[in-house]
């Protein structure tokens, strides 16, 4: 008889990870895990959902990370995802089996007001106290046993960054669920739990079965937190009146809500820690605050932000460009290989342009989102970044966000996608959700092909200085940072209506200075490509799919594919004889006319031709139209499309002399131009604030878990770059533009 398998014998634990922000939180969760982890969203909110799991001694282990907070206080629906899962009310997540809290050594007491709420649940506990040698290095000696006898629970030093210690984590880990839970800890006076009692029965007596003292011990000391917005709904009558009585008692005895649970909390993390660790007698300056003196200076510490910045977006730029070049090269290579085997017809056409075009139009963000995040991996791991979003909070706070939303906007001038990804790094909602919405007004490098058209081919060259400033410099200067100047007012509105409420108090250890850990930024560069090629990229691959379709049917290209053969077999008898050139050239040009046909007479260009009557006070024609339909998917796609519409081929870029000319060339049916500087104006704030790029909309759909959100943010960059291109076409035809 085979004896069953040990693994498969053991019921799966799960285990939450929580802790302050800056404590090594997520290094230790990668420590834990190493690749087997997942990135997703839970249900109905922008919570990032991490799982991850390993085994010991047979036992596999699923760990669960909770966002970084300083408190288990939810007052939002995104902040009581935490509580919900604590106390295995999140479906996808389960019975909590351990709670494994992640403690900043050299920081206890803080750190112990959120252990001390996690207690309160009576959960079996494991507390890490992470950064154990930053906390030797300042002097700080850590009396563990005496720790683990006064808190009841596993008490572990670690160094997750290097990766010491982390056997001794799995091993508690596995080893405290068979333990009694801890008992909770009386921070309160005896009177505060005798009121969570009596609300805990009258909860019931209202029907509120199975729920824990815990719940009641929120309602109490969270005066409009989550928990009182929840069950006030179902009690409207009842449950404000008795909350009110109950801390109306609490006050006379001292205990004035919500100010008291900070008192009590921190007195019983002194308690705890008084003989159990011993502090030097004073504090030495360290390499931190000689840096920080320098780093964190109002003057200095703003222009070596800058510095770093421009750094890292000019590496970004440069470091990427090749490697997006090669994937846009590996695409067309591929295409013409798979096209070159394949007859004309609708299959190579949805194969090559469609299937193959749709892949690349995912690869080809890949480089940017793996350099942005490999520096922002760096730049957090060294501690550099909690001094940005420190810096930069006294700016971003003018128009209702913190600093830490200053990273994400800038990273937005690259592109939008890993821009919005990074805004995971904000923990309050309002925020993060602001900043979602506002990050795509940033001018990212797909919308420069738009501004080097129309400047190239509608604005005089003329310069100033010497030759150093030129007026097509000083416009793509204006256009880059046209929408970010929008974004201000658009983000303050956003904050005053839909996103009402105080910005929180920027609150934000600055953790030491450290090397990075090759292995965590690594881990993070690929846990943030994977999410986007896995998440964003279906999509994406999807809406070109769909564009390839509209533009494609339902035309006859029988005559275009015909032509198509015989460029082919010119072409392939070039070499031998040069002469054909006159002909292989006549047949492009015979072939872009077909193309022309038939994107106009396709369902894209007669819906084009359909919303004429609506782009016409932009000056538009329904060529300018298809185009800004064609460019969904990606921006800089209107520029191939031009080159088909005026018969120059889809392969055409913005420094094309060809389709510049064609541009001043092109006429209404009265023969009046239809291109002016108006006209070229009108565009390129359109593209400077619409929300053309589909990928950018998936993304938000992803990170938002809701398609509302992208439906909204859609709405209102059209709407909002519509009326703004509205205003400029007819401001400058009445000045005689």
């Amino acid at each position: 008889m085979t004896a069953p398998d040990s693994a498969s014998a053991a019921p799966q634990l799960t285990v939450a990870v929580i802790g302050n922000p800056n404590t090594g939180k997520s290094t230790l969760f990668t420590a834990l895990t190493g690749v087997h982890s997942r990135i997703g969203n839970y249900p109905g909110v922008t919570v990032e959902k991490k799982t991850g799991r390993f085994t010991l001694e047979g036992r596999s282990v699923q760990l669960v990370d909770l966002p970084g907070t300083y408190s288990l206080s939810p007052r939002s629906l995104d902040e009581m995802v935490s509580v919900e899962v604590l106390l295995g009310q999140q479906r996808d997540v389960g019975k909590i089996d351990a709670v494994v809290c992640i403690a900043d050594a050299s920081n206890l007491e803080r750190n112990l007001y959120v252990v001390s709420q996690v207690l309160d649940l009576g959960l079996p506990t494991v507390l890490v106290l992470n950064m154990w040698d930053v906390a030797e290095h300042r002097g700080i000696v850590i009396n563990v046993g005496e720790l683990r006898s006064r808190l009841s629970i596993p008490v572990i030093p670690c160094e997750a960054h290097r990766r010491r210690h982390i056997e001794d984590v799995k091993q508690a880990i596995v080893s405290v669920v068979s333990q009694p839970p801890p008992a909770a800890p009386r921070v309160f006076p005896p009177e505060f739990y005798d009121e969570g009692l009596k609300l805990q029965s009258r909860l019931a007596e209202w029907g509120e079965t199975n729920v824990p003292f815990y719940v009641a011990e929120r309602l109490l000391l969270d005066v409009g937190g989550q928990f009182e917005a929840t069950f006030s709904a179902r009690h409207t009558e009842k449950l404000p009146a008795a909350l009110t009585e109950a801390r109306e008692r609490l006050k006379v005895i001292g205990l004035k809500v919500p100010a008291a649970e900070a008192k009590a909390r921190y007195a019983w993390a002194r308690q705890v820690l008084n003989g159990a660790i011993t502090l030097p007698p004073e504090r030495t300056a360290n390499h931190s605050d000689g840096l920080d003196r320098w780093l964190t200076h109002k003057v200095w510490g703003l222009a070596a932000f800058i510095a770093i910045m421009f750094a890292v977006f000019q590496a970004i730029s440069t470091f990427s460009a090749p490697l997006m070049n090669l994937c846009e090269a590996l695409q067309q290579g591929v295409g013409s290989q798979i096209g070159s085997l394949l007859p004309p017809g609708p299959f190579r056409s949805l194969i090559v342009d469609g299937v193959i075009a749709g892949v690349g139009g995912i690869l080809v963000f890949l480089p940017q989102i793996c350099f942005l995040f490999l520096f922002i991996a760096l730049l957090e791991d060294c501690g550099y970044m909690a001094r940005a979003a420190f810096l930069m909070d006294k700016l971003m706070v003018k128009v209702g966000l913190s600093g830490k939303s200053f990273v994400p906007l800038m990273s937005s001038f690259a592109c939008a996608i890993p821009g919005i990804m990074a805004t995971r790094t904000i923990e309050n909602r309002r925020d993060r959700m602001v900043t979602i919405l506002v990050a795509p007004l940033m001018s990212c490098s797909a919308r420069a092909p738009v501004y080097a058209l129309m400047i190239a081919a509608f604005f005089p060259s003329v310069a100033w200085a010497g030759g150093w400033i030129t007026l097509h410099g000083v416009m793509m200067f204006v256009m880059t940072f046209f929408g970010a100047a929008v974004a201000i007012p658009v983000a303050w509105l956003f904050k005053k209506t839909l996103f009402k409420g105080e910005t929180p108090p920027f609150v934000m250890e600055l953790p030491s200075y450290k090397w990075p850990s090759p292995r965590i930024v690594a881990h993070r560069v690929y846990d943030r490509a994977r999410a986007f090629v896995l998440r964003a990229g279906s999509l994406i691959f999807a809406t070109s799919i769909l564009v390839w379709a509209a533009s494609y049917f339902p035309g006859d290209h029988t005559l275009e594919q015909q032509t198509s053969v015989q460029i082919e077999q010119v072409e392939s008898k070039l070499a031998d004889d040069p002469s054909l050139q006159a002909e292989r050239d006549e047949l492009v040009v015979r072939r872009n006319a077909l193309s022309e046909q038939l994107l106009e007479t396709s369902f894209l260009g007669r819906f084009g031709k359909g919303i004429e009557p609506a782009v016409r006070p932009l000056g538009w024609d329904w060529r300018i139209g298809v185009g800004v339909l064609a460019s969904f998917p990606a921006r800089e796609v209107i520029v191939a499309t031009l080159g088909t519409i005026y018969s120059l081929g889809g392969d055409v870029d913005e420094s094309d002399s060809g389709l510049q000319q064609a541009l001043q060339n092109s006429k209404w049916p009265d023969g009046r131009p239809v291109y002016s500087i108006p006209v070229a104006l009108s565009i390129m704030v359109f593209f400077a604030l619409c929300a053309q790029c589909a990928s950018t909309l998936m993304v938000i759909r992803r990170e938002t878990n809701s398609w509302g959100w992208s439906l909204f943010t859609f709405v209102y960059m059209t709407t909002l770059a519509y009326l703004a291109a509205l205003i400029v076409y007819q401001a400058g035809t009445a000045i005689g533009g």
